[in-house]
């Protein structure tokens, strides 16, 4: 049995905090549980609860941010990260915000057990909404 109890959080970063986390926080209703200024050591950083799991989001000049998000390989060794909710009808909510928002948002895949949709966030990197699928 593993002794892991799944992902704490994914760290990612972003030119323009103050987008990310809005854009986090009007799709998914992320809530903000902690929020950092710019020190000399440290990067801003905010953390977003996205329920069960943090995404850890710190805030670097652009010209610091290595590789392309929006080509596979080009990612860096993180190539997306899928974020879960309960339902298909949740699922399907989430696509309806993308898509009012104006997002770059894909189809509803079945992946084996697993709805998926891929959809871009504001600084273009690919992502995932998933939920399990009925047994076929």
């Amino acid at each position: 049995m593993s002794r892991t109890t799944g992902f704490n959080h994914v760290a990612t970063v972003t030119a323009d905090l103050d987008r990310i986390t809005a854009f986090y926080q009007d799709i998914f209703d992320a809530q903000v549980t902690f929020e950092m200024a710019a020190t000399e050591d440290h990067p801003r950083m905010v953390i977003l609860d996205l329920g069960g799991a943090a995404l850890n989001i710190t805030e670097q000049p652009e010209d610091a941010i290595i590789g392309d998000r929006t080509k596979p390989g080009g990612r860096g060794p993180i190539d997306h990260y899928g974020i879960g909710v309960a339902t298909r009808a949740d699922l399907d909510l989430m696509r309806q915000r993308l898509a009012d928002r104006g997002v770059d948002v894909g189809d509803v895949h079945r992946l084996g057990d697993t709805w998926s949709l891929f959809f871009r966030d504001p600084d273009g990197m690919e992502l995932e909404v998933c939920t399990p699928a009925e047994p076929q």
